[in-house]
């Protein structure tokens, strides 16, 4: 049916509705569909044009201010963010100041010249005091008033409403109104685009225009979103005729009008355009809409009504969700500007407004469907869903984009993912949940490397967190260690940061002193930085300085350090540390040596699900050499004793934001989505089968009612029981350092599941250290004396293992 552009406009004419519907429809990108859940802001309703369909815009009226007042700006818009909503959308009329003696005394009195001077304020103060995203609709604007309302708005737009210029002849709809001539409105949008400014337009039917017009204003459209890229939705808008206007008797389009509109747009801008209609002017007819291609709904608010047709009242969000679940689409809510330009949010954001956005978005761009944070106290989203049918995945190998997309499922297709990864789980580990009575001993706070992420480490520059700079010392370590396994613990797991001094005979020391003083508990120590930067300072190989821990004593590594495993996200976070080849060789390493190791991630926080899918790649990539290594070398391990085989789990670690510099500084998202962090469980049990087989979960991060749902979703085992924790609690986690056995146990029997103490590498720990275990004393105050107690001197140069591999690149 289609060929070349005006081949395609002239068959729209002729074609039957059936056809364009179908190929709409064909054209229509994804699965979403997408609402702004926002907070309509009428800034004033005044205007100096006089359009025959408005009931917007009116006189003044003798008592009535001009334009509201800031508190009452502040008081709307807080009702709106106590609702859940992302955007403020601002709704004014053109520069009234230049037709109205009133709106220019008020402005005066306001300390202002102009309607967009007092506008930019008013934003401003939305978006300090309150964190939503103003959306402004201010009319006609130069290049000036566009550059400076853009740092005070995540994006903007103006309705074209047709490129018809005989609709502003006298008695037309347009008659009387200066800023409704074509020309200067879409000179507006070519000097947004020049601005990087994302825009929002559309077209206005049944005010006369013809089809062929129609087709026109679409076009004029696509030619500047095609040449600056920054027109992010086209609305497709249905004349209401309303009484005391001078079109009142004006007839509406028919729905059918309607969809062959919505439909032509669709099929003229093709499927990486979003198109929108608004559901509330088509009444109760407003799920057909669907029908003919759209992917946008416009903005409903929970709050206010639409005040430009306050006839028509926003559906309901649940009969929202169930029309377009009823096409087989989801429901998702978005920010004012579309994912696409959150992706790229250094060019289409202002510096001023991008925190804001960030800390609204979730990883791929859409609006945050919860309130919920990672170790946060409060209520936990219902995600998993104990009566879902699992997802049936076929028998191929899931690949980087098959994972991205089970990543972003949403609804009830992420409640099958679950279900699946949850059918998966039983098949291969049965209902036991694993746990490893453990202590962790973070030895010093001092790190000289910067990763943004981090709220634990300590130097001159954050003296201001959580506690003073301290170095343990090797006698306090063994005192923990010799308490820990009093308390039942068969694992002691030591991570700290990295201080200036150190070198690898400092690690080699830790191991020595533990083991010698208490033989039989198993040493997990170390990540990979740690290992890197140990090796380095001595000058060897990365085996011969794993094979000299383990000849130590060491039992295996953490495999903390991994982050997100992929350099894209690494120069953002940790620009410093080991690169993704390097964290992999470490542990490639290890594995050669026979030590065992795990693989974590840490997610949301500038990351993407593709980020996510490269990261289960190399792992279980990762994981096939290092089984392929040890099958060849099963005689040198039985001789080292040790299991051989690579990593023993993979560990999902949701970034707990309250703390972390890169979130304070507004360079990062608010820690992931409940939705995602239990998806990121869910999809590495699908990944990474069969090659890993145990999938942990943080429940420092997630809580007891989030712990539940993983356990549902994939997840076999709990971790440790950790005595002493740290690292989460210093970027803010509220939940306790210590669940020991008993509560531990209690967890698990709550989610129906079967708890099993495990050792290390997934043994069954001796009688008499289960039975220690439980009823335990309390421990000791731990002992962390002043970094500057050591007397350490810092080398004159220090080992930075990212900096060093961006240089060869």
């Amino acid at each position: 049916m289609l060929a070349t552009m005006p081949a395609v406009a002239a068959d729209l004419l002729s074609a039957p509705l059936e056809e364009l519907l179908v190929e709409a429809r064909r054209l229509r990108r994804g699965p979403l569909v997408t609402y702004s859940p926002k907070v309509f802001l009428p800034l004033t309703t005044l205007c100096r044009d006089v359009c025959g369909y408005c009931t917007f815009a009116r006189p003044p009226r003798r008592g009535e201010r001009a334009f509201l007042s800031e508190e009452e700006v502040l008081a709307i818009a807080r009702s709106g963010a106590a609702a859940g909503c992302r955007e403020a959308l601002f709704t004014l009329g053109d520069k009234p100041e230049l037709r109205y003696r009133v709106a220019r005394e008020e402005l005066a009195s306001l300390g202002c010249e102009t309607t967009l001077e007092y506008l930019a304020r008013c934003a401003k103060l939305v978006l300090d005091e309150t964190g939503l995203l103003p959306h402004l609709n201010p009319g006609v604007m130069n290049g000036d008033e566009l550059s400076a309302l853009r740092p005070v708005s995540a994006s903007m737009g103006i309705m074209l409403e047709t490129t018809a210029a005989r609709l502003g002849e006298r008695g037309g709809p347009h008659w009387a109104s200066q800023d409704k001539i074509p020309a200067r409105r879409l000179e507006t949008i070519r000097l947004a685009g020049e601005r990087a400014v994302p825009f929002t337009s559309g077209i206005l039917i049944g005010i006369g225009e013809t089809r062929a017009e129609r087709i026109e204003a679409l076009l004029a459209l696509k030619a500047l979103g095609d040449e600056h890229g920054h027109v992010q939705e086209v609305i497709v808008q249905n004349f209401r005729a309303k009484p005391g206007t001078r079109m009142a008797a004006h007839p509406e389009p028919s729905l059918e009008e309607h969809l062959w509109t919505i439909a032509t747009a669709r099929i003229l801008l093709g499927p990486s355009w979003h198109v929108q209609a608004p559901p509330n002017l088509a009444f109760d007819d407003f799920p057909r809409l669907l029908d003919a291609g759209i992917d946008d709904w416009g903005g409903v608010s929970p709050v206010t009504i639409d005040h430009v047709n306050p006839e028509a009242p926003w559906p309901d969000l649940e009969r929202l969700a169930e029309a377009t679940r009823s096409r087989g689409l989801e429901l998702a809510p978005r920010l004012p500007l579309y994912p696409e330009y959150v992706v790229d949010i250094d060019r289409w954001v202002d510096p001023v407004v991008a925190p804001h956005v960030r800390r609204a978005a979730d990883a791929t761009g859409l609006a945050r469907d919860d309130v919920w944070a990672p170790g946060e106290l409060g209520a936990v989203p219902l995600v998993v869903r104990r009566d879902a049918a699992p997802l049936e995945l076929t028998g191929d190998e899931l690949g980087e984009d098959e994972i991205t997309r089970l990543l972003e499922a949403r609804g009830g297709e992420a409640a099958r993912v679950c279900a699946a990864a949850d059918r998966l789980r039983r098949e291969v580990c049965g209902d036991e949940v694993t746990y490893v009575v453990t202590r962790n001993i973070q030895y010093t706070n001092v790190c000289y490397f910067r990763c943004g992420f981090c709220a634990f480490s300590k130097g001159k520059l954050a003296a201001n967190l959580r506690g003073a700079p301290y170095l343990v010392p090797l006698d306090e370590i063994v005192r923990r260690v010799q308490e820990a396994w009093e308390r039942g613990a068969t694992e002691v797991c030591l991570q700290g940061g990295i201080h200036p001094a150190f070198t690898g005979d400092y690690y080699a020391s830790v191991v020595r002193a533990i083991k010698e003083a208490v033989p039989g508990i198993h040493v997990h120590a170390f990540s990979a930085l740690e290992v890197w930067q140990g090796a380095a300072t001595l000058g060897l190989t990365l085996e011969d300085y794993l094979a000299r821990l383990r000849d130590l004593g060491l039992g295996s590594l953490p495999g903390t350090a991994a982050e997100v495993l992929d350099d894209e996200v690494r120069r953002v976070i940790c620009p410093d540390k080991v690169t993704t080849r390097q964290w992999l060789a470490v542990h490639d390493a290890a594995h050669r040596v026979g030590l065992r190791s795990n693989v974590t991630v840490m997610f949301g926080h500038v990351e993407t699900p593709r980020n996510l899918a490269r990261h289960l790649l190399r792992a279980r990539e990762q994981q096939r050499r290092s089984v392929s290594a040890s099958t060849e070398s099963a005689n040198a391990d039985s001789v080292r004793g040790t299991a051989g085989g690579g990593f023993t789990e993979f560990v999902p670690l949701p970034f707990v934001p309250m703390e972390a510099p890169i979130y304070l500084q507004g360079r990062a998202r608010r820690g992931p989505t409940f939705r995602e962090t239990v998806l990121v469980h869910a999809v590495a049990r699908l990944t990474l089968h069969p090659e890993i087989t145990n999938v942990q979960a943080s429940w420092v991060k997630l809580g007891p009612e989030g712990t539940r749902q993983v356990l549902a979703a994939g997840v076999n085992d709990l971790g440790g029981t950790l005595m002493n924790e740290s690292i989460s609690r210093s970027a803010g986690a509220a939940f306790g350092q210590e669940l020991p056995p008993e509560r531990m146990e209690e967890l698990i029997r709550s989610a129906g599941r079967v708890p099993r103490q495990r050792t290390t590498l997934y043994g069954d720990p001796p009688q008499e250290r289960v039975l220690a275990s439980f009823g335990a004393a309390p421990l000791s105050e731990p002992l962390n004396p002043p970094v500057r107690d050591a007397g350490l001197i810092a080398p004159p140069r220090l080992v930075r293992p990212g900096l060093l591999a961006g240089a060869r690149r």
